[in-house]
């Protein structure tokens, strides 16, 4: 594991941060810095369009495609500054970090000339079509069904745990388009507009009042003939691509969003006496440890990927890392609740400018207030599942790294 990066990564990066210091908000590098919920709604609309005038939304796509062609190093210290001073760096995380890459790997030039500009500058917002009610895990058995139609696909089904549906105006969507052949063989993956009469979205009220979680229905929905990615019939091994994307990215910065939470567990036992528990102070160092681990967790990945090494320990590193941070964070957010006590049920629970660290989601019912804590906690309950539950990642891990046997099947028949 290397520890050191090379000058054009750290010349890079002080171009980021003179950048970020030029068009950040007067004041957001100070101490104590907050704004009101008008200024924050402002700076909310009006980032976006800064950071595409930088150059920054996907800058290590190749310039060709509207990227700056970064190198991998010169990536990570652009997401390492905008991790340091704590400045959202994605436009729409469905559109550049999982369709976008894909798209990149296994588009047409005319689907990456129609698709990637939108993602670019913000002007597209994308969702996720995988998961089906009785198809979650078992992603491969779906039963929505695209049929063509002349110079189209028509769709029927339903898609549930569907995040932003009602406002994305694309799906890359998994559908079934060959129901004769071995299930993982006929699937084929599309880019589906939103936007039209055989498409109805529900949200999915969470406890925390949040409905950003969808049911999706498509009934004679269409799609355009050529809006395969990755060819009729091979959308498995698209979705792969994806899925490894969503379970693979920030190798570096990832832990910093836990490193905050660690900070402010600490004051606030601190300050409310919690930190004279024992079971408490031990807890906290468990936290601390793994957080640790991640990050050099991270920094080995990012060692192997520049080296373009496999061997069985970073295969077993990346089939592993989803299932451990997702698993970490639930025990963290159950020791929130531990040392908050009764102060967990405020409403106002945590700090007042950045909310919870991970809990920047804006869509609490009205009248249904919960902290951002809270709100943190509720999704972390999430978490083991989304992206491949922990129970797969854990057959993956024993089947694909370690070699195990596959899980027997039961019987069927007689």
């Amino acid at each position: 594991m290397d520890l050191t990066y090379p000058n054009e990564a750290e010349e890079f990066r002080a171009e980021i941060k003179a950048w970020l210091h030029d068009n950040l908000p007067d004041g957001w590098f100070d101490d104590g810095f907050e704004m009101t919920a008008e200024e924050r709604k402002e700076f909310n609309a009006t980032w976006p369009s800064k950071l595409f005038e930088g150059g920054w939304i996907c800058a290590t796509w190749p310039a060709e495609y509207g990227g700056k062609g970064l190198s991998t190093m010169q990536g990570v210290a652009l997401s390492e500054e905008f991790a340091n001073a704590k400045a959202p760096m994605r436009g729409d995380f469905f559109g550049d970090t999982l369709v976008g890459p894909t798209l990149l790997q296994w588009g047409t030039e005319e689907q990456k000339k129609e698709f990637l500009p939108g993602i670019l500058q913000g002007r597209t917002r994308w969702c996720q079509g995988f998961s089906e009610p009785d198809s979650g895990s078992d992603l491969a058995s779906i039963k929505t069904t695209a049929e063509l139609d002349g110079d189209e696909w028509v769709i029927n089904g339903q898609k549930v745990w569907t995040t932003q549906g009602h406002h994305a105006d694309y799906c890359f969507l998994l559908t079934r388009t060959d129901p004769d052949v071995k299930k993982h063989a006929g699937i084929s993956y599309m880019l589906v507009p939103m936007n039209q009469p055989g498409i109805e979205v529900r949200g999915i009220t969470q406890p925390d009042g949040t409905a950003e979680f969808c049911e999706v229905f498509f009934s004679d929905a269409r799609c355009a003939k050529d809006a395969v990615v990755g060819g009729v019939n091979n959308g498995w091994k698209v979705a792969n691509s994806t899925l490894g994307f969503e379970r693979g990215q920030s190798a570096t910065t990832g832990f910093r969003r836990f490193a905050e939470e660690y900070r402010l567990l600490v004051e606030k036992a601190n300050e409310n006496g919690a930190i004279d528990d024992p079971h408490i102070r031990q807890r906290l160092m468990q936290y601390y440890s793994k957080i640790e681990i991640l990050r050099f967790n991270g920094l080995r990945n990012l060692t192997a990927t520049l080296n373009k090494s496999k061997d069985m320990g970073t295969a077993a590193l990346g089939a592993t890392n989803k299932m451990f941070w997702t698993e970490m964070h639930q025990r963290s957010m159950e020791l929130a609740l531990d040392i908050y006590g009764s102060d967990s049920m405020l409403i106002d629970t945590g700090p007042e400018a950045g909310g919870w660290p991970g809990a920047s989601r804006d869509q609490r019912r009205e009248g249904y207030p919960v902290s951002p804590m809270m709100s943190s906690f509720f999704f972390s309950r999430s978490e083991t599942i989304w992206g491949g539950t922990s129970q797969i990642q854990r057959n993956i891990v024993g089947e694909r790294v370690l070699g195990l046997p596959k899980e027997p099947k039961p019987p069927t028949g007689d």
